[in-house]
């Protein structure tokens, strides 16, 4: 903690002389007036000044209650503004010289209407659905008809380079260790909660999806492979509006969604929240066949199961914001989502000396319930402190997460004609945990001379994990604790961040330069085994980013940044999960952070057009691995530091218009990776491979309010880790209809149409032999409905990040 400190203190003495300037800054010389089409003063209208020899951007601003704009400018020379508000056309100024005087006075400028109303321009919008931007690939959610009734889970299969595994853990460029965040906020949850969190959200809830690789100092430094920000939908204008959403649709089983949400806002105030519940029955179906080495010989296990799986639950996000002037904004947001899980499971796995000579076999009925709630709460301020573009944002925030897994395993033993070997095995697990979490963040920007810009920042968070795991099993009547099993583990983290970064714009090149600390202690301790694990560890994350624009329809941009992975909770839990006395799972206290230094290329043309090359090298890599228990002749799944990891990749992503109906998005990520280990269970691992993935999505415009989509994906072979994956690949549709005279749409959309997005999954261990073939009911049918209805005339609502960005996307079942 003292370290920490003392960089802080560095940090806060580097930035006193530019506060100091920035107080000394010069008095607003440069003016003007915005009216509206009523000839009133017009608030809150965006100014932007502009210097005319390049139509360089050179500071923005903000009209006051009286329509009155300023900035305080230093540099002679002639410049323009534009003024912009929705609802209105754009306003662009006659050019003015700042001469020996050192003032411009605009003078008064009246707004138009835009010549189409809001609702028109809302629906009317052709916005395609993957576009590419120079530091972020955005998949726009809103208005795909294939979108509409899926949850946010099943939409990143959909986003290029993203692929979510069997077991919903979630990859992006061919790499593991993907950091999700939710308007920017970090979920602080494990794989599996955030899994769980993305399936009870609709895409109806959805704006955009942002695939962000190689994220600045500015964010958390977590995620090896980048940063996918889920980005909800926002009140589109001010007055009272809002939507009506209602969904059903049949996979395996019927499954169905209704929601809605409100935004009401007035000139000093804005409330807005939104509802939605869900229900999703689905089956899936899972083969493994094995090979247990042991002694005197080989014994061949085929296991096949069947689940039945309920998922239901609620989410609601509420808040309000409070204008105390036109500088100063107090928030305070509440989100939260409360939903519980069943899973019925029947387990048969024949045993014998050979895959077609049984001998034996066992029959498991299991039985899975989980129950789980989050409540979070931010409490925000944001302050600009002059019309140079200084400000500051703040940023408390409180969560707690309470779930619990209740679990029942009957399991009988049978000779292979059919006789019991032995009596009924019948356990049970209970386990509850809880986890809060606090968390302090606080942003600050301040604009220099000649288009340069210092951001900086703190943030604090701790985590306090309770999880605890009571295994019994029923003997003479009566439930027995299993001490074996049973266990309580506790873990807290506390991490330390501070960041600079700096922004320089030049003529046709823009510079970023940021450096992020990140001070970590954690404790992990198994209180039934009194085993104590605790860290301390300080580590620094530079960050370089460069953009060049060459001419109007070429950029490039080079990219650098060091990224770090903690073990999720879940993880670091100790806790033995069966599937049956042959399969199990079992969490490892004893994993290490892993770190990523990542390089980036990419060139842009026509704004559209893009190849991104990628390597990236991993240390500690944290990888699933599926390891043989040969005391137990079982296969069991854990986690583990894998020495290293290099990756290789050239991501193509080319929009084609083939006609004024028919235009296309087409992706392709090739990637190469290589993991290396020394030992991992006394074997050596070098395991590499090349592999590719491609999406096109096509749209196509019928008539007017009458649209379609078809989208295309497939994914080679790949090695990841122990695992070899094969192909993969699937169709989906949709169709989306505007009614009600633009205010209502209905959408039609059809998923994995021949059923094809099938796992076959195969063992890259050494001396390890499997097989897993997995159909997880992704083929399904849905209809969609949303009704909007309100008022559209003042700016909407605030986007804000709160400070829970880092530790919610680490909580796991």
């Amino acid at each position: 903690m003292k370290t920490f400190y003392k960089l802080t203190l560095i940090i806060l003495t580097a930035l006193t002389p530019f506060y100091v300037q920035a107080q000394t800054t010069p008095k607003v010389n440069v003016t003007g007036v915005i009216l509206d089409e009523n000839k009133k003063p017009a608030d809150y209208v965006t100014v932007v000044l502009f210097k005319s020899s390049d139509s360089s951007i050179i500071k923005t601003a903000f009209t006051d209650q009286s329509g009155v704009f300023g900035f305080s400018i230093a540099t002679k020379g002639n410049y323009f503004y534009k003024a912009s508000s929705m609802g209105y056309k754009t306003f662009k100024s006659k050019t003015e010289a700042l001469g020996d005087d050192q003032k411009i006075d605009f003078g008064t400028a009246q707004l138009a209407s835009s010549a189409q109303n809001l609702k028109e321009v809302t629906v009317a919008a052709n916005v395609p659905l993957v576009e590419r931007k120079m530091d972020r690939t955005v998949m726009n959610v809103a208005n795909s008809s294939i979108a509409s009734g899926s949850t946010a889970l099943e939409l990143l299969q959909k986003a290029p380079g993203v692929n979510v595994d069997q077991n919903d853990n979630i990859s992006m460029q061919g790499k593991q260790g993907v950091l999700i965040q939710i308007d920017g906020k970090q979920t602080y949850m494990s794989s599996g909660d955030v899994a769980n969190l993305l399936r009870g959200m609709q895409s109806s809830e959805i704006e955009t999806i942002e695939l962000i690789t190689n994220p600045s100092a500015k964010y958390d430094a977590a995620g090896n492979s980048g940063i996918i920000n889920i980005k909800t939908k926002k009140s589109k204008g001010g007055g009272t509006n809002g939507s009506l959403t209602g969904a059903f649709g049949r996979g395996t089983k019927f499954r169905s969604s209704a929601g809605g949400s409100i935004n009401h806002r007035t000139k000093s105030l804005n409330f807005f929240g939104n509802y939605n519940y869900y229900q999703r029955d689905r089956e899936t179906y899972m083969e493994i066949d094995r090979i247990a080495n042991v002694s005197p010989s080989n014994r061949y296990f085929s296991q096949r199961s069947d689940f039945t799986k309920r998922n239901h639950g609620q989410n609601f996000k509420a808040g309000v914001d409070y204008f105390i002037n036109k500088n100063n904004t107090l928030g305070v947001l509440v989100t939260g989502y409360d939903g519980s899980n069943s899973e019925t499971s029947v387990n048969a796995t024949r045993i014998g000396g050979s895959f077609t000579q049984q001998d034996s076999s066992v029959l498991a009925n299991n039985v899975i319930r989980n129950k789980y709630n989050n409540i979070s709460y931010n409490l925000n301020y944001k302050s600009v402190l002059d019309t140079a573009g200084q400000e500051i944002t703040v940023d408390l925030d409180y969560g707690r997460y309470k779930g619990n897994d209740d679990a029942d395993y009957v399991s009988d033993y049978f000779f292979n004609n059919g006789t019991l070997i032995r009596p009924t095995v019948i356990t049970r697990n209970i386990t509850p945990s809880i986890i809060n979490i606090k968390a302090f963040k606080v942003d600050y920007a301040l604009p220099l001379k000649k288009q340069m810009k210092l951001e900086a920042g703190l943030k604090s968070s701790w985590v306090t994990t309770d999880n605890n795991l009571i295994a019994e099993q029923f003997l003479n009547n009566n439930w027995q604790n299993n001490k074996l099993l049973s266990n309580q583990f506790v873990y807290d983290e506390n991490v330390n961040a501070a960041y600079v970064n700096f922004n320089k714009q030049f003529k046709k090149t823009s510079v970023q330069l940021g450096l992020r600390a990140e001070q970590t202690t954690s404790k992990g301790n198994s209180i039934t085994t009194n085993k104590i694990i605790e860290r301390e560890y300080l580590n620094f994350f530079p960050s370089v980013f460069v953009n060049q624009t060459l001419d109007k329809n070429n950029d490039i941009s080079l990219s650098y940044s060091r990224r770090i992975d903690r073990p999720s909770y879940d993880a670091l839990n100790p806790f033995v999960y069966f599937l049956d006395q042959y399969t199990y799972s079992q969490g490892n206290p004893f994993l290490n952070p892993q770190y990523t230094n990542n390089f980036e290329f990419t060139y842009l043309l026509k704004k559209k057009y893009s190849v991104t090359l990628n390597y990236s090298r991993t240390i500690d890599v944290i990888t699933e691995v599926i390891l043989p228990d040969n005391e137990k002749q079982a296969l069991y799944q854990t986690n583990q530091n894998i020495a290293t990891q290099n990756a290789y990749s050239m991501v193509i992503n080319a929009p084609v218009s083939f006609t004024k109906w028919w235009s296309s998005n087409n992706n392709l990520n090739l990637f190469h990776i290589r993991f290396k280990a020394p030992d991992i269970a006394g074997q050596k691992l070098d395991n590499k491979s090349t592999s590719f993935q491609f999406k096109s999505q096509h749209s196509f415009k019928i008539q007017p309010g009458l649209s379609a989509e078809l989208n295309f994906s497939y994914d080679s072979p790949v090695t990841f880790g122990v695992m070899e994956i094969r192909t993969r690949y699937g169709f989906d549709a949709g169709i989306s209809k505007s009614l009600l005279n633009k205010k209502a749409s209905l959408k039609l959309a059809a998923n994995d149409i021949f059923n094809t997005q099938i796992n076959n999954i195969n063992s890259a261990f050494p001396g390890l032999y499997y097989t897993l073939y997995g159909v997880n009911d992704r083929q399904s049918v849905s209809l969609t409905f949303t009704y909007r209805f309100g008022k559209n005339e003042i700016k909407p609502a605030r986007n804000r990040s709160t400070g829970l960005e880092a530790e919610q996307g680490r909580m796991k079942n």
